[in-house]
């Protein structure tokens, strides 16, 4: 019987706390609100919406400068700095928050937007301020390893603006047609009401007394953070710049057409990625302790791994497989168009999750510099392509342009990681994750000669390509169920 070490358990069952969080709201949150917000308004306003939403990413940076990441590395390796950090840092966030609407609206203007996008840049920016000071603050609950309190936060924005969506499209409380202003707006409520109640939860736990004005100090987290800063920037732009560019490279009708287009497709891949992003947040601090600890992380790296590397194939497969019926279920306009951009940009899931674990694990070990440069190549190779590509084949081309700038970051980061922990090369291990992938290939093929609902083929796929996971002990769920039923956390 496999044994597993505090880390690993405590990895796995707050991951298993998180996961049930988010698949109990976020599947209600896609296809009950997102899904019908896209369907009222139609592609071309959720086209709009999408590419000012995505341009208010560009520079939300500017918000944060790297402190969540360096403040969740900094604080789980040295939990008595906590009450000294916060007392100033929520000052130079405020500070920050001026310089990003400064540079937002000036590049917006630049960029043309004028009127009605300006105000909606301003809503949304408003709301990335939102999310960066509770990302900030959760960032203080994960480092204390208060991972069941932040899995509560992560639902919470998600919890109220279902409510409160679900008011405004079936509650029949106005006679107007749903408009995405209101969308907007009932995200920058939720926002604010979540980032009170994370607040609370830091002051209590900082026995926070007084804000503190400290310019010395300023500097220095600044200058500590500036790695993070810059690797967050780049990756930010080639993650976030297609559905810009998109609109700067076509005609304005074109231009919004394609990137609603885009938007359906990407829907999916961003919620999957959401699921991705949750181990980030459990494995950095983990990560950054048994780095100051000396410990070994080779095991809590494969073991996470693994675990991302089957439920991303499995995924991303299938998707791929039912990509037209998966969009034909969501959506009520352009579905072949959005089906064909699905099937390429769904491929993205692997390497995005590859990079969730190694380029995690790079960041607690404090690779920074190696990072960065990775991730500007990454955000020029992003360019180039999209510039190539958007003219001729339009939303089609910018997510060929991301499938191949997210394989080869997560290429690189893979190789990264291993030169710099030494990790030993396990033939067998890669063997079976090469044969996992090819058996789940192989499955969904032969999934489409059944006659029975999609829906149905689907499920199955499922449920083989996980026995398939488990005959290749790539999962091992005798050992999961154990750990979950254990009281010896």
């Amino acid at each position: 019987m496999v044994k597993f070490s505090g880390m690993q358990r405590k990895f796995i069952t707050n991951l298993g706390f998180l996961l049930f969080l988010n698949l109990l709201i976020k599947p209600f949150w896609i296809f009950g609100i997102d899904r019908t917000v896209q369907n009222v308004v139609g592609a071309e306003d959720f086209g709009f919406y999408f590419v000012i939403f995505n341009f208010s990413f560009l520079f939300n940076i500017l918000f944060d400068f790297g402190i969540t990441n360096f403040n969740n590395r900094n604080i789980a390796q040295n939990t008595q700095l906590l009450n000294k950090h916060f007392s100033s840092i929520l000052i130079l966030k405020l500070l920050l928050a001026i310089v990003y609407f400064f540079v937002t609206f000036i590049s917006g203007v630049l960029w043309g937007f004028r009127g009605n996008e300006l105000w909606l840049l301003a809503l949304l920016g408003l709301n990335q301020f939102f999310i960066s000071f509770i990302m900030y603050l959760r960032s203080n609950v994960s480092a204390l390893l208060l991972f069941k309190t932040d899995s509560i936060l992560s639902v919470l924005d998600r919890v109220l603006m279902i409510a409160i969506c679900s008011v405004l499209l079936w509650g029949n409380v106005t006679e107007s047609q749903f408009r995405i202003e209101w969308f907007v707006y009932a995200q920058t409520a939720s926002y604010l009401l979540t980032g009170i109640v994370a607040l609370l939860i830091v002051i209590r736990k900082a026995s926070f007394r007084r804000l503190n004005w400290n310019w010395p100090f300023f500097m220095v987290i600044i200058k500590q953070s500036l790695p993070f800063a810059i690797l967050v920037l780049l990756m930010t732009f080639y993650n976030r710049i297609d559905s810009v560019m998109l609109k700067g490279l076509l005609p304005k009708e074109s231009g919004n057409l394609q990137a609603g287009i885009y938007a359906h497709a990407y829907r999916l891949l961003d919620a999957l990625n959401n699921i991705a992003y949750l181990f980030s947040v459990l494995l950095l601090p983990l990560f950054a302790r048994l780095i100051k600890t000396g410990e070994n992380v080779e095991k809590l790296v494969k073991l996470s791994f693994t675990l991302l590397f089957v439920v991303s194939v499995i995924f991303s497969v299938t998707s791929y497989f039912f990509s037209y019926q998966l969009m034909d279920m969501m959506y009520d306009h352009y579905i072949a168009e959005s089906s064909v951009v699905f099937g390429i940009l769904i491929g993205c899931f692997v390497a995005i999750s590859t990079t969730y674990v190694f380029g995690t694990l790079l960041t607690a070990n404090g690779n920074l510099k190696h990072l960065n440069i990775v991730a500007a190549g990454g955000m020029l190779l992003n360019i180039t392509l999209n510039v190539i590509l958007i003219p001729r084949f339009g939303a089609l081309g910018s997510a060929w342009t991301s499938l191949i700038t997210q394989a080869i970051m997560a290429i690189i980061q893979v190789i990264l990681a291993a030169l710099f922990f030494r990790f030993t090369i396990n033939y067998s291990f890669i063997f079976r994750l090469i044969f996992f992938f090819a058996g789940v290939i192989a499955i969904n093929w032969l999934a489409t000669f059944l006659t029975i609902h999609w829906a149905k083929s689907a499920l199955l796929v499922l449920s083989v390509s996980i026995i398939w996971a488990g005959l290749l002990q790539l999962l091992n769920i005798r050992n999961l169920i154990r750990i979950f039923l254990s009281t010896d956390h």
